[in-house]
């Protein structure tokens, strides 16, 4: 493993020397939260040496997860890298975070961060694609939650969605998760509980600037009645997308094999 301090920016990066593709761990600060953040950049094999620009798909860990979870847990994941000729970002995002700003802790903004921070530190240093048309954003659980919140509410970032068994609805989640932590209970705060909630914000899609949009869920997973319930809803408001459902929990067996469909659909998302 090899360490580099890249020169001016205080920013330490290890890097992992890989037969195939290179995983580099830099520290991200966030101005938002005043706060450094490690973050893992999956680099295709044929990245190095050469003066091409990639498509970015930023992957999104679950709750009580953090940036490692991805490449801990999804061996296959620097292969689907190579496979797909993309970048793969797996930033921070908090224990619990939801991938909020949060309206009732100040100290939490993470949609800041991963919205804008992070990929404008990722253009800055790596060869992308930096614009909409070059950046996915999907992830698991919560992380699937933040990937359809965020592209939702980004759509000049992001030019493509997706979420995986994600937790589409908050209002399940009242008692559960910590996200009356980030939003406030449902008596005082009843409205953040409506905004801030992917199953509402689909209400409010931007079609001058269309997503590109993935959505799947195993049909044992305790938030896949959630996930049917949005694909109803955004055929009725008439908003393309993908969804699956196919047997599976929620757990990694489930998501290391979702993930494999996702950056395929991100793939072909970005040839055209």
């Amino acid at each position: 493993m090899k360490k580099m301090l890249l020169a001016g920016l205080g920013i330490v990066m290890y890097t992992a020397e890989l037969l195939a593709a290179q995983v580099d761990t830099v520290v991200i600060h966030s101005d938002a939260m005043k706060k450094d953040f490690n973050c893992y950049v999956v680099l295709p094999d044929n990245y190095q040496g050469g003066d091409k620009h990639y498509p970015v798909v930023y992957l999104l860990h679950g709750y009580s997860g953090n940036s490692s979870d991805w490449l801990n847990k999804d061996p296959d994941l620097k292969k689907e890298a190579d496979n797909n000729n993309l970048i793969i970002v797996c930033p921070e995002g908090g224990y619990s975070s939801w991938y909020f700003d949060s309206p009732v802790d100040t100290s939490m903004k993470y949609e800041t961060y991963i919205g804008k921070e992070v990929p404008v530190f990722i253009d800055r240093h790596y060869r992308t694609l930096p614009n909409r048309n070059g950046r996915a954003i999907t992830g698991l659980s919560m992380g699937g939650h933040g990937g359809m919140f965020i592209g939702l509410r980004h759509p000049d970032m992001f030019g493509a969605c997706g979420s995986m068994s994600g937790g589409v609805d908050i209002n399940c989640c009242v008692d559960r998760f910590d996200v009356a932590l980030r939003i406030g209970d449902t008596a005082q705060h009843a409205d953040n509980w409506k905004s801030f909630s992917v199953m509402n914000l689909v209400e409010q899609y931007n079609r001058q600037l269309p997503l590109s949009i993935i959505i799947d869920c195993g049909t044992e997973d305790f938030f896949y009645s959630i996930n049917h319930q949005l694909h109803e809803k955004m055929l009725k408001l008439k908003i393309l997308h993908d969804y699956t459902e196919r047997p599976g929990a929620h757990n990694w067996a489930y998501w290391t094999n979702a993930v494999k469909y996702q950056l395929l659909f991100f793939s072909e998302y970005f040839k055209h």
